[in-house]
């Protein structure tokens, strides 16, 4: 065998080298290294950068729409604005991660179709970790928001429970302030007359149109007497309307006298206590009646019609909460029927036309602390009526088969203030809309936050990103 030169030996190594595939992997990693830790990096401060980010938007998005309220609310004026969100965004943003931030404030005041906004726009600077190895020791970021007022003008009707229970567990006073802080919050977003309208719907199991409608011709005093019986008087006094009255054994008596009438009507006949049919003819007339107890007119106070949070220099609607007072028995459907009346156009209420360059919400709110127990035909004032929810059911289901367009939107509301015990009011349940919402509460304070919620909903109509 002969002895190979040290060159040939050498040759004979890298032939062997090549073809050995023992320890490539570590190889391959040892040279993969660099770049995989290089894109770790980058992600990391990426990742950091991208929650600066939307940290920054979401404190854009609260400062726009809490600068437009204050500048609407005349809380403080257009050259005022730029400070105040300055003030908003620097309470709400405080990423560690970024540096050198600033912000920019654009208000635009009411144009020609009563819209308004607030534009605020932010930029900042994230320092990096591992890009600046590669020369890059800062990301950039923006971000931008805009709150507009004025796309959507709200007419809202409240009818309010004002039942004798509602006395009890101080229901009656928490809803007047739950009531009063809607009013507010919704007149912080009227820019205009038009632009939110109130109506207030006392009820019991009658609603009052008031007395100086006596010469109304919508008004049918087929109703108008007394019922009486030899056998319980005091039971029998409870029926307000001929039907009821009959319908439970007692002895009717009209009147053609109008002069001790204090205001208070009942259903409408069947099939119109479930529509919004304006009053056109006799069936369509909304009967005029007594509504006595125990001798004493209860007739809860009167309707107020739709009116202009704006307008309303003299306080008329918080004056209408305020004075509300509790008696009678409970007919949730008929306090619905005459809300949902107020926001039409037709009698007895002639709501104002709608703008035809304006979208619209209707939005009909409902407090209700009982289960009805009366109505113009059924119920004895006392016990559940199975018959008086079954006319509720058919009016709800009509007022949710109102279809929304793209210029009118309608919404449903509807509160059951329970501290008695009382199993959920399965008929007021399912009366909210699927755009409202239905709250039920075993407490007075839950009327509070019932309202507040609704006030939040409603805002979004009228202010929004």
């Amino acid at each position: 065998m002969s002895k190979r030169t040290p060159p040939a030996r050498f040759l004979e190594l890298i032939k062997r080298f090549g073809r050995n595939d023992r320890g490539n992997i570590a190889v391959i990693f040892a040279i993969a290294l660099l770049p995989i830790l290089g894109f770790v990096g980058v992600a990391v401060d990426y990742t950091r950068a991208s929650s600066a980010r939307s940290a920054m938007q979401a404190a854009l998005d609260s400062t726009s729409l809490m600068v437009l309220k204050d500048v609407v609310a005349g809380a403080i004026t257009a050259s005022e604005i730029p400070a105040k969100a300055q003030s908003y965004f620097n309470a709400l943003y405080n990423n560690k991660n970024a540096a050198e931030i600033g912000i920019t404030t654009t208000y635009t005041a009411k144009n020609s179709s009563g819209t308004s906004s607030v534009s605020v726009n932010g930029t900042a600077q994230v320092n990096t970790d591992f890009l600046k190895v590669a020369g890059f020791t800062k990301l950039g970021i923006s971000s931008g928001s805009t709150a507009t007022m004025g796309g959507t003008r709200m007419r809202v009707a409240m009818a309010l429970d004002v039942t004798g229970s509602m006395n009890d567990a101080n229901k009656l006073v928490e809803m007047k302030k739950a009531a009063n802080g809607l009013i507010t919050t919704l007149k912080g977003l009227a820019t205009s007359n038009e632009d939110v309208y109130i109506s207030i719907v006392p009820f019991a199991q009658m609603v009052n149109v008031g007395v100086t409608n006596k010469s109304a011709s919508w008004l049918n005093w087929d109703e108008l007497g007394s019922c009486s019986s030899r056998y319980d008087a005091s039971f029998y006094s409870r029926f307000n309307t001929k039907d009821g009255c009959q319908a439970n054994g007692g002895t009717w008596t009209s009147t053609t006298s109008k002069a001790k009438w204090t205001g208070c009507i009942t259903d409408r006949d069947q099939p119109y206590d479930t529509t919004k049919d304006g009053a056109t003819n006799n069936n369509t007339d909304f009967p005029a009646v007594f509504y006595t107890q125990n001798g004493s007119d209860i007739c809860p106070a009167e309707i107020l019609p739709m009116t202009s949070l704006i307008g309303d220099t003299s306080n008329k609607i918080g004056a209408k909460i305020d004075s509300l007072v509790a008696a009678g028995g409970t007919n949730q459907a008929i306090g619905i029927q005459m809300a949902w009346q107020t926001l039409q156009s037709s009698s007895p209420f002639g709501t104002p036309v709608k703008d035809s360059n304006f979208k619209y919400t209707d939005v009909l709110i409902i407090l209700s602390d009982g289960l009805n127990t009366i109505d113009r035909w059924y119920g004895d004032g006392s016990n559940v009526s199975q018959e008086v929810d079954a006319r509720q059911t058919i009016l709800c289901q009509n007022i949710n088969s109102q279809v929304s367009t793209t210029d009118q939107e309608y919404r449903v509301y509807t509160i059951q203030v329970n501290t008695d015990g009382d199993p959920t009011s399965t008929v007021l349940a399912n009366c909210a809309s699927k755009n409202g919402q239905f709250f039920p509460t075993s407490s007075a304070a839950g009327i509070a936050t019932a309202f507040s919620s609704i006030g939040s909903s409603l805002s979004k109509l009228r202010i929004a990103q």
